[in-house]
């Protein structure tokens, strides 16, 4: 009877599978470049490896459904490969999805950045990012609340949520709403005029109407809905260091970085073209 144990694998023997799994992922990788599609020949130049190496990990991609091959022989992701990442994308929280958003539009501007939800009459900011460098920061916290009245993220928000005046004033009711500044909207018809005006143009300003000397624009996130937006962005600037005009002026790259994060079927929101309110 033959009493041979299998013996674990040798330094050398690990190193050689572990480069051949470092192969089939740079083969992946390297698909992603390629959304047309790439061939046999060009991938092995690419990945630095002969071409029966590469065919064997794109064959191993294949039986996978992670690549797929067409008639001329070239080869692309397959359909399980984007039918995984849509469904991890999908399934992630949303202010964890945002946070690269968040992360590049703080070291972007050098301000705070934040993503926040409506809740009831008040903003919950869900995720912050503050600048990498600079003395002076926001004081809002993750889990922190501002009436949405007195915010860019809230206005913009209740914009989306009351679709015309008679609702704007319906939410408003005999209320007096807080006035956190000067510059703060209290009375119905200047919110009406307000998120009149956020509707048209697309996004929100705060022009230190929370506090004083800040200064915010807020533009919609479709992170869980291609309609409904599920939060707002928002870039915070202290207005000594960051005039609101230029986040303005700068709205259209604000928007378009939101928009990597939204769900693919996403409806597009409209060009700003209006001056500040």
């Amino acid at each position: 009877m033959d009493d041979t144990t299998a013996r674990p694998p040798t330094e050398a023997e690990g190193e050689t599978r572990l480069v051949g799994a470092d192969r089939v992922l740079a083969v992946l990788t390297e698909l992603a470049r390629h959304p047309l599609g790439i061939s046999l020949e060009d991938m092995s130049r690419a990945v630095a490896s002969p071409k029966p190496t590469v065919h064997r990990a794109l064959a191993a991609l294949r039986r996978a459904g992670l690549a797929t091959q067409d008639g001329p022989g070239r080869y692309s992701l397959g359909d399980e490969f984007l039918r995984l990442a849509f469904a991890h994308h999908e399934m992630r929280p949303d202010h964890v999805r945002v946070m690269p958003v968040l992360e590049h539009l703080s070291t972007r501007y050098g301000e705070t950045t934040h993503y926040a939800a409506l809740d009831g009459d008040d903003v919950v900011y869900r995720s912050k990012v503050d600048p990498p460098s600079g003395g002076v920061r926001l004081t809002s916290t993750v889990g922190g609340r501002n009436p949405a009245h007195a915010t860019a993220v809230g206005k913009l928000l209740l914009a989306h949520a009351l679709p015309d005046d008679d609702a704007v004033r319906g939410w408003v009711g005999t209320r007096t709403l807080e006035r956190r500044t000067a510059r703060t909207l209290t009375t119905a018809d200047e919110l009406v005029a307000e998120l009149a005006t956020i509707r048209r143009q697309g996004f929100a300003v705060d022009d230190e109407e929370s506090d004083p000397g800040i200064g915010c624009v807020a533009v919609p996130a479709y992170l869980l809905s291609p309609t409904a937006p599920s939060g707002a962005v928002s870039v915070s600037a202290l207005l000594y260091r960051t005039p609101l005009r230029r986040l303005v002026e700068d709205v259209e790259e604000i928007r378009a970085a939101v928009a990597s994060t939204r769900s693919a079927a996403a409806a597009p929101t409209p060009s700003a073209t209006e001056d500040l309110p």
